[in-house]
């Protein structure tokens, strides 16, 4: 089923048709330099690009807007206090329910000047690291903004992360500053920050400072010349703070990424192609009026956090909202308070959370208004089309559209995804190539398939402003990473299907593309005709060695709360059944495996690499667990598959 856009909608909308779209794709693609010179008049530049694009493609090295001067923070905080001191730029939603807090552009620019010169004074200069380990709490933005301000390279780890990953990162990234908090609220439970990062830095002579946000009333242990209470050290400063003239190409910050092996990669973003191309999707992917609220429910460690929830909407003068809770909390209908009680038009969030809510059904969703709702937005992973569906029939009512996109740590902003007012969507689908972003598919050859109705290997065949320039001390890494196997072509690591109409589906990381008896199947296929079945709440699907048909398929399924007690031997020929029904007899899985929980990151994200070592029966070797949420569930999952293993004994 294609969805239409809405009536309406384009008429305000900022790409109105297809063939607004079009034609700014075409001049994105054959005049790129004049495309993205425009788009840079954007920002506030203290001198303006001598170019906008060198590329030196044989060295993997992109420099964008070259002889430019311009400082983040000035754009997403100094530039708007002249306009609108008294409009909110954040709204704070704490933990708790009904608690909120307003923070004007003016406030904005007064905290972050205080936490500079903090900065400033505790011997953080131009180029220096600064580790941020915070629960989403203001001073979480204030540190990052400045950072920006003083041209110093912020790197956010989520506050979740062990002691042991957040000390890989300081020591990765040489950060001699950390600021972290006493303590964060998180739903019913408190994570201890400090208790982390003292262990993390124990016996780290690098780290010079330790600043501690005080978001609790927990009394945590201070150490004399390293620790300090940072609204202490802020009141010590003034708000006012020059700002450091930097170059386009200077480093803004570096973001932390798993790889399927090895130690987490360093993703150095830069500061004018980076803002210029968050500034640039936030406006058009998520159409942006003048007087959005926008809701993204990302954490900050994360760079959907980085570019959807701080530096986008800020940038481009639009309030937006940060929010220290999980969804689920206290209840399923969280979002949909907050929504209505900050009156957000745009709410962006991950299927994952969307798949908890969908499974605790519709009640929760209609008990709010959401009327000022106009548009909805998700990416993490592939949505499953169930969900898509439910997302804009239930939670959008049918009148708003979903904007699914599609995007990588690495990219730094939107890669795929529809313009609302003028993309006809089809669920699952992240749709078209934003401009300037040019897909190829290739097989697994490197041959470029040319054409529609193809699937194969994700790549970009150019540069674009928002890419990520290295991997922080190690650009061979980089090299290796991203453009060794097909050369100069960034490879995404994804596979892919263009269908008839030219719309991109994404099948998953090319190790879940599933190669069965010949037939190449996307586990997002699969899965999603799981979900589609009334009993099922979550599934992932991975491959497994078969001795017939090559590649097995092996699907996890977690089941919806009245549906607990059926017989799972019924449970497992249903959903066989379903998939056989909605895919085909090559799909049916060849084992269905139901299990209490998924192995997921904190940020949500299912680790599919595990569930396919564990489906292979290699549970000695399952690779970085320290990112897992639930560690308990992979203790499940371990038991069930030594149970299985004994059984065919």
């Amino acid at each position: 089923m294609i969805y239409a856009p809405k009536e309406g909608f384009g008429r305000t909308a900022r790409i109105q048709s297809m063939e607004d779209y079009q034609f700014l794709y075409r001049k994105s693609l054959e005049r790129p330099e004049e495309f993205w010179g425009e788009m840079a008049q954007a920002l506030t530049w203290f001198h303006p690009p001598e170019t906008v694009l060198d590329a030196d493609t044989d060295q993997v090295d992109f420099s964008w807007f070259g002889g430019g001067r311009l400082n983040a923070c000035y754009n997403a905080v100094d530039r708007h206090v002249k306009e609108n001191p008294r409009k909110p730029a954040i709204i704070w939603a704490k933990n708790e329910p009904g608690q909120y807090e307003l923070i004007t552009w003016r406030d904005l620019k007064h905290n972050v000047g205080r936490v500079a010169n903090v900065l400033k004074a505790h011997g953080v200069k131009k180029g220096d690291r600064v580790c941020i380990y915070l629960p989403m709490v203001p001073e979480l933005a204030y540190t990052m903004l400045a950072c920006a301000r003083i041209g110093a390279v912020h790197s956010v780890v989520f506050a979740g992360f062990s002691a042991d990953s957040l000390r890989e990162r300081i020591l990765d990234s040489g950060a001699q500053v950390l600021v972290t908090a006493n303590e964060g609220p998180r739903g019913a439970k408190r994570v201890r920050t400090k208790a982390i990062s003292d262990e993390a830095v124990e016996g780290l002579s690098q780290v010079r400072s330790v600043l501690v946000v005080r978001r609790t009333e927990a009394d945590v242990p201070m150490k004399a010349g390293r620790d300090w209470w940072l609204d202490q050290e802020m009141s010590k400063h003034r708000g006012t703070c020059p700002v450091e003239w930097m170059a386009a190409e200077d480093p803004l910050f570096i973001l932390y990424t798993s790889g399927s092996t090895g130690k987490p990669k360093g993703v150095m973003h830069t500061t004018g192609g980076y803002l210029v191309y968050a500034v640039t999707t936030h406006r058009y992917v998520f159409d942006l009026q003048p007087d959005d609220v926008h809701f993204c429910t990302a954490d900050m460690g994360w760079i959907t956090g980085h570019t959807y929830l701080l530096y986008g909407p800020l940038a481009n003068g639009t309030t937006t909202v940060l929010f220290e809770s999980i969804p689920t909390y206290p209840d399923a209908g969280r979002l949909w308070q907050v929504v209505d009680d900050v009156k957000a038009t745009v709410l962006f969030t991950a299927p994952t959370a969307l798949r908890a809510l969908l499974r605790e059904g519709d009640a929760y969703v209609k008990k709010s208004s959401r009327k000022s709702l106009r548009l909805l937005a998700s990416a993490g992973e592939p949505i499953n089309p169930e969900v898509w569906r439910w997302y804009h029939d239930v939670v959008g009512e049918g009148r708003c559209p979903v904007v699914d996109n599609w995007w990588q740590t690495e990219t730094g902003g939107v890669l795929i995804a529809p313009m609302p007012g003028a993309t006809p969507c089809k669920p699952g689908s992240a749709t078209l190539p934003f401009f300037g972003v040019e897909p190829v598919l290739v097989d697994d050859e490197g041959r470029v398939l040319e054409g529609n109705g193809v699937s194969g290997n994700l790549c970009i065949a150019r540069t674009w402003p928002g890419q990520a320039r290295t991997l922080w001390g190690n650009h061979q890494r980089f090299i290796e990473t991203y453009y060794s196997r097909f050369p100069r072509l960034y490879f995404t690591g994804d596979g892919c299907r263009r269908d008839e109409d030219g719309y991109y589906w994404i099948t998953g990381r090319v190790d879940d593309v599933l190669n069965v008896s010949g037939h190449r199947l996307g586990t997002a296929e699969v899965e999603s005709a799981l979900v589609a079945h009334e009993s099922v709440a979550e599934a992932a699907v991975v491959g497994f060695p078969h001795e017939l048909k090559g590649t097995g398929v092996c699907a996890f399924v977690t089941l919806k709360p009245e549906f607990l007690d059926a017989s799972t031997e019924q449970m497992m020929g249903a959903l066989k059944e379903q998939v056989r029904h909605v895919i085909g007899p090559i799909a049916t899985p060849d084992q269905v495996r139901i299990v209490s929980g998924l192995p997921k990151t904190r940020s949500g994200k299912i680790l599919r690499r595990m569930l396919r070592k564990i489906a292979c029966g290699e549970t000695q070797d399952l690779g970085d667990t320290s990112t897992l949420a639930e560690p308990s569930v992979l203790d499940e999952l371990l038991t069930q598959q030594s149970q299985m293993q004994s059984q065919r004994r």
